[in-house]
């Protein structure tokens, strides 16, 4: 299989790319993340059938045209490749045929490309010494040109251009159609026989293409592929299977060209057909390794590892759920994976691709993956990545499909101005035994509220007054009617929802904490959620990674930190003593033995290897490490270290222009940073001393220091 290497690195890198090579590919922005989720979504199989996602699936425009307009110094030649049909007009002229180099005089010029492809996505590339294409060249899928009847055409269109898309194709061998993740050879670890076949062990979990070395004979492969021994030893029920039709009279290497996930592989020969040995070529995302975390407590430190591993295998050419189940791209899952990343890789580009590919192409007729939540989810994604990147041409770009998803949410909402499930809404929250979804759901008010504060933010970024005017106004009504409608007083909790308009007195935990690190309540109100709540047994306990994740970072907002180390070790390290290699999508602990793998009503349904398994990374990376940004990009930041239970931690917190170096005892701080204004908040029982800078003391026992970038900054202080 030829395999394509695309260099995906930091921002950093893209710019110095195109310093060496001005040009690059172009498309209609957000056509080539539809199109390559549409090919990798639809990669899944099950038990060897076809198996496609469950919503509606989007396609790029056939037809686009790009067009930019330039004052040359002197006449230059241009070299012209495109992925699909085209035409040139220069100045208005159409040129004969499919040009492949146009000769372009000194002065203005104006260069309009039509390009046509009803398989791949059109794209352009053109490459000069003064003309090239790059994001500054603008696109549409519309053509409003007009002739009237003495063929003049017309002298005002209504065609809407936008800014091109684009990546990091920069070479014009670099065809964006084919685009193909890389790949590494990886030895199993074990071969045995087994049965009326041979088992094979790769380690841990895995992903990627099976190797067959020196394969030969006339027959079939039945392959059985397991994340558990005891799925691949399942023939008749394991969630994945290939059937390999064999005519080979001489030995040869073969690699299928389906990648599958696995740890186990179980396979079974029929007719006369042999092979010597079985290999993999892994499939990976090419990220580098920003983020770290190293501490005095070995099995944390193998939760993180654990979690970045699985965070690795997760990170496709979009961020998935699960690489075996469902491999494809939801929007709760990515909006966790998006964080996990701000702590790891710092991967902008593949948050931007798989927020434009959930997004899709207008018309809207249902929410993103058919769940209410899942949309909300989406907008909260946005303007956390501009919080994180400072990437404000991104929400320029995207704005408008947020408005336009924004209109269809509000125009789904009932007479009391709440959602409510229609027909074809999924409200999820949560895999939960008996969790109702009935009614006017609070937690889904509760994040309505606050994608339309995020929607305020961005409107008021790009400084549109009267957007941010609406969605304030829709935000705070909305937010009212929660307090009005939701707020039990009695039981000092949120309803979980309200039924043929009045409250239920079920108490669940989702809109709860949710509402704690929203900030929307009261310090008494806090309290009283964390006790009657999130302590309380008595409430409906979470046993999904993907909960657990918010559920603890309520408990850290709460300054339950050593609450949440706890929890931590418990719920993730309870994984690892049962031998993950890679965090699960539910984990119930009162389960026991193959128990733990069925889910979905099938023995083998669960995915031990999901994208919200590895939270870690970000709770120990936000509120260990202590770092957050608290102005876009990190023009300004915060650290404040907390140790738990720990005598040292260490690691490093990536941004836009590096990483955020720290070290932490219980005696100790040392700290650098490439970037912004950082402020070190420090609990000590005396002022602490330092190398550089100025302490000051904020409260009994609290301490801040003004970090310069590009300091090195040593602290010793009496911890608390």
């Amino acid at each position: 299989m030829k395999r394509f290497f695309v260099l995906m690195s930091c921002i950093c890198s893209t710019v110095l790319l195109f310093a060496q090579q001005k040009a690059t590919w172009i498309w209609y922005p957000g056509d080539f993340e539809v199109w390559l989720s549409n090919d990798m979504q639809n990669r899944r199989t099950e038990r060897g059938t076809f198996f496609p996602p469950f919503w509606k699936m989007d396609s790029h425009y056939v037809l686009v045209e790009f067009h930019k307009e330039f004052d040359l110094p002197a006449a230059e030649e241009i070299q012209i490749h495109a992925e699909g049909k085209y035409n040139v007009k220069i100045n208005g002229k159409m040129l004969a045929g499919m040009p492949s180099r146009v000769k372009l005089d000194k002065g203005k010029q104006k260069i309009n490309i039509k390009v046509y492809n009803q398989a791949q996505v059109p794209a352009l590339y053109v490459q000069g010494k003064n003309v090239y294409t790059d994001k500054t060249w603008l696109a549409t899928f519309e053509d409003k040109e007009w002739i009237d009847e003495t063929g003049k055409a017309s002298d005002q269109s209504g065609t809407t251009y936008v800014h091109a898309g684009y990546w990091n194709f920069n070479e014009a061998a670099q065809a964006p159609s084919e685009f193909r993740l890389p790949t590494r050879p990886q030895e199993a670890v074990q071969q045995q026989a087994q049965g009326k076949g041979t088992l094979i062990d790769f380690g841990k979990n895995t992903f990627g293409f099976l190797t067959l070395h020196q394969l030969k004979g006339r027959g079939k492969l039945h392959i059985y592929y397991g994340e558990s021994r005891e799925e691949a030893l399942a023939t008749q029920t394991c969630e994945t299977l290939d059937i390999l039709d064999v005519q080979l009279q001489n030995a040869n290497d073969t690699t299928l060209d389906l990648s599958k996930a696995f740890r186990f592989v179980y396979i079974e020969p029929d007719g006369q057909v042999q092979f010597e040995k079985v290999s993999m070529q892994y499939e990976y995302l090419p990220v580098p390794d920003r983020g770290t975390f190293k501490s005095s407590d070995e099995e944390l430190n193998k939760i993180w590892e654990v979690a970045k591993y699985t965070m690795e295998l997760t990170s496709r050419e979009f961020y998935i759920d699960g690489i075996k189940r469902d491999r494809w791209i939801w929007s709760g899952d990515a909006y966790q994976s998006y964080a996990m990343n701000y702590y790891l890789g710092f991967d902008a580009e593949t948050v931007k691709r798989t927020i434009l590919a959930l997004r899709g192409k207008e018309p809207t007729v249902s929410h993103i993956n058919t769940i209410m939540d899942y949309t909300f989810y989406w907008f909260l994604s946005i303007y956390d990545y501009y919080q994180y990147t400072g990437d404000k041409e991104f929400i320029a770009a995207i704005y408008p499909r947020m408005r336009s998803l924004m209109q269809f949410c509000l125009d789904r909402r009932n007479a009391d101005g709440l959602m409510q499930g229609l027909a074809g809404d999924w409200v999820f929250i949560d895999w939960a035994e008996g969790l109702s979804k009935q009614g006017e759901v609070s937690f889904e008010q509760l994040l309505l509220c606050r994608s339309l504060e995020t929607m305020a933010l961005c409107a008021d970024l790009l400084r549109l007054p009267d957007d941010k005017h609406t969605y304030a106004a829709e935000a705070s009504a909305l937010k009212k009617k929660l307090f009005d409608y939701y707020w039990n007083t009695k039981q000092g909790a949120f309803a979980h929802s309200r039924i043929d308009g009045k409250r239920t007195e079920n108490i669940t935990r989702y809109t709860n904490m949710f509402a704690i690190f929203f900030d929307y309540l009261s310090a008494e109100q806090q309290q009283s959620v964390k006790d009657n709540v999130l302590l309380n047994d008595n409430i409906q306990k979470i046993v999904t990674p993907y909960m657990r994740y918010y559920e603890l970072e309520a408990m850290c907002a709460l300054g339950e930190k050593d609450y949440v180390m706890k929890e931590m070790k418990n719920y993730w390290g309870g994984m690892l003593k049962l031998g993950a290699t890679t965090f699960w999508e539910e984990y119930n602990p009162s389960k026991h033995g193959a128990d733990h793998y069925a889910m979905y009503g099938r023995e083998f349904g669960k995915s031990l290897c999901h994208s919200w398994g590895a939270s870690p990374i970000y709770l120990l990376g936000k509120y260990y490490l202590g770092v957050k940004p608290t102005k876009a990009g990190y023009e300004q930041y915060e650290i404040e270290p907390y140790l738990a239970s720990l005598s040292w931690m260490e690691g490093k917190v990536p941004t836009p222009e590096g990483e955020i170096e720290l070290y932490v005892s219980k005696s100790k701080i040392k700290v650098s940073s490439p970037v912004g204004q950082g402020t070190l908040k420090i609990k000590s029982t005396k002022k602490p001393r330092v190398n550089r800078g100025e302490i000051r003391q904020v409260d009994k026992n609290s301490y801040t220091l003004e970090l310069e970038k590009g300091v090195n900054y040593e602290v010793e202080y009496a911890g608390v």
